[in-house]
């Protein structure tokens, strides 16, 4: 079958090329219009407390959560009491109330006495407007875009007005993302075409990879676009887009191009050349192309569709990368043919296993404790601040103050004002008014929420309570013929540990009937639940799928899991770091971001993400490995010719890839940079340290167990997944002589050959 498919792909090959173009451009026909319809939200799970509770106070109440604000501030000598302030003040609550789809909530000048103080900042010179604007992300962006210019104004006698919120930053985000994601790929793409040029001497050569990236992310554009029309789809999904378009585009086309100019430097003609490399290297981009894909896809697991997009564009990404070097970049190399190898400048190269890396895996291999022990030490120590790790959700600080003016006003709000207006906790009753029936056991519950720790007042519908005492009178905006709500308005940071324990003890307090508790710091909480509870099923997912892959393209049970513990640490390192430097700051003035927690999306993202490209070079590896055992080498010999064969392309794949990630820590939102710095760290680590130190070192350790499974695995790994027919000769090996021949060579430099049909050892050898 696989044979049939090499030899159609041979002689379709123009055919096909032709085709791919047809549908290259239809694709890009269509994905041309999916950035205007991706989303910039997607962080919440709808299905939780504070979504229900949100819904509630908006259809039931007519009181839809606060997302914009107007902050006006007074002249120097002045404060927001004084007339000329307050007409001001009062003429832009009066114009915005009448603006369409926008609902002013409160403000300063006409609020009750006890919310009054909380409109107020602490100097006197500011004050609030809170309002809502209807809608959904997108229509944020087209309200703010009329909005921000129409109310930042300063009056002739000083006074400005500035608009903020969540609508204000959510908007200041996404426009800096698609600003971010141009910059990122006009310095990516140039960038990595010149370093591909270096790689391969020559600029055909070095196009190859750019097509087969350009094809799979103009395709998956086109995927985006489908999805849009029956699903929210991130605009952050954009950015994975790029980066492993480009990045497993390289990966792939390397192995592929890079196995073709060997076979052809052996003495192969260009049809022998292409079937031998698509029984090896395109056997191991596809099993790659599982793992990655597999890795991504959990993401499908979590509710949030912020996750869930970046696992729609992997997975299609992935695919698409892995056809397209399977099918359209062999038929390329069909009609180009030994041009493919040539090479314009540089040296040409010579395929040999005693290169650079063999060298190290032997040296490596001579003391492997001794050399993997500060590998490990390393990573430890790399791993360590993740200790300390806090969490928390994208917020205004995700971007600097010289690129939106939300974050401007928020700075404000957090030094001139104690109270969290915008931030309260909303104690929902969706099933009926209580106060109606029981106004003392409402009036009670109010007051006794107003003296838990970190409450600034409570508004309820019967009163204002603070500290036990009701300080001001009713509040009928609170309160329609079908739902009731209380208002608790914190005086800590959203998502700081002391708001989180605030709603944990509001949930657990006794209400007169059953309520939904919701506002930002309920929201985090439950998304941070909704994610800490998938992911047990996210790690196991991840984790089953990845041993299958490996066991059926190595047919051992032993080399997954050490896949998987060695991926696992270079992942804990990547994030240790990421907390030493997003989280507690390092770095921060270089980078241009303010340290905060981190956003809460990024690590489960980051681990799918990082895992799946560690496996991809796990399975180069692992690979060439296999080849060099199953033709007769040793243990020993087999890894260090694998190493050598791949280390070069491993190691070029890597740097290439990591410059498409660097170049999204050009970004102004520091969530987007914590993304790209740590995938190109995960990848830098992996393509050095753990492949070219810990694996040799472990193979080493392990010896003939590498190969292990147990016999009834064995023969199901030879029914499923038999071994290719017709391996070339392992690196430095003339590719006539019997393996009998071979095994003497080896035997004559003191090397130690398995028998070649195994050794029982409580199951199988291979």
């Amino acid at each position: 079958m696989i044979d049939t498919f090499i030899t159609t792909v041979m002689r379709r090959a123009r055919a096909i090329l032709i085709t791919s173009l047809v549908i290259l451009v239809a694709a890009a026909a269509l994905g041309v219009g999916a950035i205007s319809r991706l989303q910039s939200g997607g962080f919440d799970d709808p299905s939780a407390e504070s979504a229900q509770a949100a819904t509630a106070l908006a259809e039931k109440l007519g009181r839809p959560t606060a997302n914009f604000l107007l902050l006006v501030t007074a002249p120097s000598g002045a404060t927001v009491d004084d007339a000329v302030v307050a007409d001001v003040g009062r003429a832009a609550v009066s114009r915005l109330d009448a603006e369409p789809g926008v609902d002013v909530v409160a403000d300063f000048w006409s609020a009750p006495a006890g919310a009054a103080a909380a409109l107020r900042g602490a100097g006197g010179r500011t004050a609030l407007v809170v309002a809502h604007i209807d809608g959904d992300e997108d229509d944020y962006r087209e309200r703010i875009a009329t909005l921000q210019p129409a109310y930042t104004t300063t009056s002739p006698e000083g006074v400005t007005v500035q608009t903020g919120g969540a609508a204000q930053t959510v908007t200041d985000i996404t426009l800096q993302v698609k600003k971010d994601f141009a910059l990122a790929e006009a310095l990516a793409i140039p960038a990595t075409l010149l370093l591909l040029v270096v790689v391969f001497g020559s600029f055909i050569a070095g196009l190859l990879p750019m097509l087969v990236g350009a094809y799979a992310m103009v395709g998956t554009l086109a995927v985006l676009r489908i999805l849009t029309a029956v699903t929210d789809v991130s605009i952050f999904s954009l950015n994975l887009t790029t980066a492993l378009g480009l990045g497993l585009g390289i990966d792939y086309a390397l192995l592929v191009v890079n196995r073709f100019r060997e076979e052809l430097q052996s003495g192969d003609d260009v049809e022998g050349a292409l079937r031998a490399t698509m029984h090896t290297a395109g056997r191991t981009v596809a099993y790659s192309a599982i793992t990655v894909a597999v890795a991504l896809g959990a993401l499908l697991a979590f509710p949030m569709y912020f996750l869930r997009s970046f696992a729609y564009a992997g997975i299609a990404v992935t695919l698409l990368t892995a056809g397209a070097s399977l099918v359209v970049l062999p038929a390329a190399l069909r009609l180009l043919g030994h041009r493919a190898a040539y090479r314009r400048f540089g040296k040409p190269t010579r395929y040999a296993a005693a290169g650079l890396w063999s060298r190290v895996a032997t040296v490596v291999m001579r003391r492997p404790v001794l050399t993997a022990a500060p590998v490990v030490v390393l990573l430890g120590v790399l791993a360590a601040p993740l200790a300390g790790v806090s969490f928390g959700l994208p917020d205004d600080r995700s971007i600097p103050v010289s690129h939106s003016q939300g974050r401007a006003v928020a700075e404000v709000l957090r030094a001139d004002f104690t109270s969290r207006e915008s931030e309260a906790i909303t104690v929902v009753f969706p099933d009926g008014a209580p106060e109606r029936t029981d106004r003392p056991t409402l009036a009670a519950y109010g007051a006794s929420l107003s003296v838990l720790p970190s409450v600034s007042r409570v508004d309820t519908p019967v009163g204002t309570y603070v500290r036990g005492a009701r300080v001001s009178g009713p509040r009928p905006d609170l309160l329609s013929d079908s739902a009731a709500a209380v208002l608790v308005i914190p005086d800590v940071e959203v998502y700081s540990q002391a708001a989180q324990d605030l709603v944990t003890a509001i949930r657990r307090a006794g209400a007169p009937a059953a309520p939904l508790v919701g506002g930002p710091t309920a929201r985090f909480v439950d998304v941070n639940a909704s994610i800490a509870s998938r992911l047990p099923l996210v790690g196991a997912l991840i984790a089953l799928t990845t041993f299958l892959v490996i066991f059926f393209f190595t047919g051992s049970i032993v080399l997954p899991v050490k896949a998987l513990l060695t991926n696992a640490a270079t992942i804990a390192a990547v994030l240790g770091v990421m907390v030493w430097v997003f989280q507690e700051g390092h770095g921060s003035g270089l980078l241009g971001f303010t340290p905060t927690p981190l956003s809460v999306s990024i690590p489960p993202l980051m681990f799918c993400l990082a895992f799946g490209l560690s496996m991809d070079y796990e399975v180069f590896l692992l690979g060439r490995i296999k080849e060099a055992r199953d033709r007769g080498l040793d243990d020993t010999a087999a890894v260090a010719s694998g190493l050598g064969s791949t280390g070069r392309i491993v190691t070029a794949a890597a740097a290439l890839m990591s410059v498409t990630f660097l170049a999204f820590s050009t970004s102004k939102v520091s969530f987007i940079q914590m993304l790209g710095l740590g995938c190109a760290l995960a990848i830098l680590l992996d393509a050095t340290l753990v492949r070219g130190v810990l694996v040799p070192a472990l193979m080493r350790l392990m010896g003939r167990w590498n190969w292990w499974a147990p016999a009834p695995l064995v023969r199901l790994h030879e029914r499923i997944a038999p071994a290719p027919e017709g391996l070339p000769r392992p690196l430095g090996l003339a590719r006539t002589g019997t393996d009998a021949s071979r095994r003497n060579a080896g035997d004559a430099r003191g090397e130690h050959h398995p028998n070649t049909a195994g050794e029982a050892m409580s199951g199988t050898v291979r």
